[in-house]
C-alpha cells in the first residue's frame, strides 16, 4: 500500500492530487521552486522540498533532485501529474531505480508513445519528410511533451525553416528535447480525444470521447464530454484505436488518445501518456476519481471488468490571466480574490493574495460544470463565470462566457478554427456605462461623509476613471434629493456597495479597492489623477516589453545602425514558457538597442528604436507583433 506520494508538480494539478491523497488517507510531499516558496501546492502538502532556482530547467526538469527529495522526506510513490516530467521515460526509471513507485504507465509504453514520431509509426501513419508547396499548410509539432508549445502552423514553404527553428527552441526549453517533426494540418476539424484507463491484468477501459475543439494556437480553451454530435459508428471506432494503442504499448494507468475529426474520418493525432488538464470532465460523467483510480493500479489492484456507465454531460473552461483582445498577453501581478457561485467545480493552484509571476503557465484555475444535458452544463458554466469575482491581473473570462454563448457552441457547431473565426467579436468592449459612477461613489463615501445638502447649488464632484481602454469623467452633486448624476438616481451608496435606479430598474454593485484599481461589479477600471502630470513619450518606431520576461535571444549581428524591414524579427522574449517575437513596427535604421540575451525587463521597459526611412512610411503599427504559442496538456 502506498502511504506517500511526492508529487512532482505544481499549481493546480499538485493541489489536485494533494486532495485525492488525502481523501485516501495518503501522506503528501510538494516540491517547490523558489518563486513558488508560498504557492497553494506548497501549503496544502503535508511537506513541502524546495528545489534551488525559478527557471523549469533548473527546478521542476530535474529529475535527480525530484527523485532525492522523495527519499529525503520518506516518500514512497511519485505521482508527475501533466506537463514537466510527466511523460519523460528517464524520470520515471529514476523513480523506480530508487525503490519507488511510479504513479503512470511503464517507461517503455512512455518511450513509445511519449514522441509523437514514434507514436505515429506505432499506428502506422508517417510523418512528412521533404515539404513542398503541395503539402501546405504543415504542422511543426514537438515530438516530446505537448499543450502548444514547441507549435508551428506553415503557410509558406519561406518560413518553414524559421518556424522549425522557433518551435525546437521552444520545445528543448518547456521539455529538455528539442527534436520536432511535421505533418499535415487539417483545418477546419474537431479535436477529440479518447481517455484510456488499464490495469497491470490486462483490463483497459475506453472513458468515452471529449471535444477540445475550442482552442487558440493549439492551446485547449474549452472542454466537454462527451464529445457533440459524433455518429454511433465513429465513437466506437475512436474507442477501438484508443484501446489497440493502449494495449500496442502495454499501456498502465490513465492516458489520452487524441484525433482529430473531419467529417467522419478521425485522424491519429498522439497518445499523452498521462493525466490530461481536462480530466474532470470525464470524471463528473463517470463517477470516477481518476487520480484515485491511478493510485489504485499502481498498487496492482485490478480494474473491473467493465467501466461505470456515463451519465449526463461536463464542461470545463480554462480560466487564465492573459489578454485575448492583444494577442493572448499573458498577465501578471497580485491576484486579488477569485471566487466561483456554488455548485460548479474549480480546480485552481492559487488563492487570494497569490502573485501571479512570470516563470509558468498563466492557467489560473478551471472551472467545470456537469448537468443531465448538454445545454443545461453549458448554461451553468457561463453563469457561474459570468458572476465569478475575479479581483487581478486581466483575464479571459469574458471571453469564455461569450464563447460558451455563441451560438456556433451552442448549437455544437465549432472546430479548431472558432477563434480564427470569430475572436474580433468575442474581444469586443462591452463597459458598463453606470461602473464609473458606482466607482466614484464608493470612493468619495469611503474617505469621507457626505455633507447635508445646501440651498446654494453644489459644484458637480468630478472623478476619472480609465475603462476598457478609454477615460471616463464622471459628474455628481448633492441636492435636496441626494446624490444625482446624469438623470440617474442613487438609492444606496457606501464604500462597498452602490445601487443605482437606471430608468427605473435597480443596478446593484459590489465595489473593491486596490490601490488605484477599483471593481464595480465585474467591471475593472483604473482611477486617473484629477490633475494628472506630463508623461515622457517614447519616440516613434519604440519598442516596448509588452509583459515581464527575459530576453532570450537577439537577432544574428543585430547591432544599432543595421538596417531592417517591417516585420523583421529582432529579438525574443521568454515569459510564463513562451517565446513572444519582437519585429520591427517600421523599415529603417536600428537607432538603439538596450536589450541583451538574458536581461530580465518589465512591461514597458524600452528594447529597442526603429527610426522610420522614407521608403518605410505607412508601415508602422501601434504595438510591437508578437508571435507566441501558448503552453497547455
Amino acid at each position: 500500500m502506498i502511504t506517500s506520494v511526492l508529487v512532482a508538480n505544481r499549481g493546480e494539478i499538485a493541489c489536485r492530487i494533494v486532495r485525492t491523497c488525502r481523501e485516501l488517507g495518503i501522506r503528501t510531499v510538494a516540491v517547490h521552486s523558489d518563486a513558488d516558496r508560498e504557492a497553494l501546492h506548497t501549503r496544502v502538502a503535508d511537506t513541502a522540498v524546495r528545489l534551488p532556482g525559478a527557471a523549469p530547467a533548473d527546478t521542476y526538469l530535474r529529475g535527480d533532485l525530484i527523485v532525492k527529495a522523495a527519499l529525503a522526506a520518506g516518500a514512497d510513490a511519485v505521482h508527475p501529474g501533466y506537463g514537466f516530467l510527466s511523460e519523460n521515460a528517464g524520470f520515471a526509471r529514476a523513480v523506480r531505480d530508487a525503490g519507488l513507485v511510479w504513479i503512470g504507465p511503464p517507461p517503455e509504453a512512455i518511450e513509445a508513445m511519449a514522441s509523437k514520431t514514434r507514436a505515429k509509426e506505432l499506428m502506422g501513419v508517417e510523418p512528412l519528410r521533404d515539404v513542398t508547396e503541395a503539402d501546405l499548410p504543415v504542422l511543426v509539432k514537438a515530438a516530446a511533451g505537448g499543450g502548444g508549445r514547441g507549435m508551428r502552423v506553415v503557410r509558406r514553404l519561406a518560413d518553414l525553416e524559421g518556424e522549425r527553428d522557433a518551435a525546437r527552441a521552444e520545445a528543448a526549453s518547456a521539455f529538455g528535447d528539442g527534436e520536432v517533426f511535421i505533418e499535415p494540418y487539417v483545418e477546419g476539424g474537431r479535436h477529440v480525444e479518447v481517455q484510456v484507463l488499464a490495469d497491470t491484468h490486462g483490463t483497459v477501459w475506453a472513458l468515452g470521447t471529449r471535444d477540445c475543439s475550442l482552442q487558440r494556437r493549439h492551446q485547449k480553451v474549452i472542454e466537454e464530454a462527451p464529445a457533440p454530435g459524433l455518429p454511433a459508428r465513429l465513437t466506437e471506432e475512436l474507442h477501438a484505436l484508443a484501446v489497440r494503442a493502449a494495449r500496442a504499448v502495454g499501456y498502465v494507468g490513465a492516458g489520452t488518445v487524441e484525433f482529430l475529426v473531419a467529417g467522419e474520418r478521425a485522424h491519429f493525432l498522439e497518445m499523452n501518456t498521462r493525466l490530461q488538464v481536462e480530466h474532470p470532465v470525464t470524471e463528473a460523467v463517470f463517477g470516477l476519481d481518476l487520480v484515485a483510480e491511478q493510485i489504485r493500479v499502481a498498487e496492482g489492484r485490478p480494474l473491473a471488468e467493465e467501466p461505470p456507465p456515463a451519465r449526463g454531460h461536463a464542461v470545463e473552461a480554462r480560466l487564465y490571466a492573459e489578454d485575448p483582445a492583444h494577442d493572448w498577453a499573458p498577465q501578471t501581478g497580485r491576484l486579488h480574490r477569485l471566487a466561483v457561485p456554488d455548485g460548479v467545480r474549480l480546480d485552481t493552484g492559487c488563492t487570494d493574495g497569490d502573485d501571479i509571476g512570470v516563470h509558468y503557465d498563466p492557467m489560473l484555475a478551471k472551472v467545470v460544470a456537469h448537468a443531465p444535458t448538454r445545454a443545461e452544463a453549458v448554461r451553468k458554466l457561463a453563469s457561474a463565470l459570468d458572476r465569478a469575482v475575479i479581483h487581478g491581473p486581466v483575464t479571459n473570462r469574458d471571453l469564455l462566457v461569450r464563447s460558451l454563448r455563441h451560438e456556433e457552441f451552442t448549437r455544437a457547431r465549432m472546430d479548431t478554427g472558432f477563434y480564427d473565426r470569430h475572436l474580433p467579436g468575442l474581444t469586443e468592449p462591452a463597459p458598463d456605462p453606470h461602473a464609473p459612477l458606482a466607482a466614484a461613489l464608493a470612493d468619495a463615501h469611503g474617505r469621507s461623509r457626505f455633507g447635508g445638502w445646501r440651498n446654494v447649488p453644489s459644484q458637480p464632484q468630478v472623478k476619472r476613471y480609465a475603462m476598457a481602454g478609454e477615460e471616463h469623467e464622471v459628474r455628481y452633486r448633492h441636492t435636496r434629493e441626494g446624490l444625482t448624476a446624469d438623470g440617474v438616481r442613487v438609492v444606496h451608496a457606501d464604500a462597498a456597495l452602490v445601487i443605482l435606479d437606471v430608468d427605473g430598474v435597480r443596478r446593484r454593485y459590489e465595489v473593491s479597492r486596490y490601490g488605484d484599481r477599483v471593481y464595480a461589479g465585474a467591471t475593472a477600471l483604473t482611477a486617473l489623477p484629477r490633475f494628472p502630470d506630463p508623461t515622457a513619450q517614447h519616440a516613434p518606431g519604440s519598442l516596448l516589453a509588452p509583459m515581464p520576461g527575459t530576453v532570450v535571444r537577439v537577432a544574428e549581428g543585430l547591432a544599432e545602425g543595421a538596417a531592417v524591414e517591417a516585420g523583421q524579427p529582432l529579438l525574443w522574449l521568454e515569459a510564463m514558457k513562451m517565446q513572444h517575437r519582437i519585429t520591427a513596427p517600421v523599415t529603417g535604421v536600428l537607432s538603439t538597442l538596450h536589450a541583451a540575451t538574458g536581461q530580465q525587463v518589465e512591461p514597458g521597459a524600452l528594447l529597442a528604436v526603429v527610426e522610420e526611412t522614407p521608403q518605410g512610411r505607412g508601415e508602422l503599427r501601434g504595438r510591437p507583433e508578437t508571435t507566441r504559442t501558448l503552453p497547455t496538456t
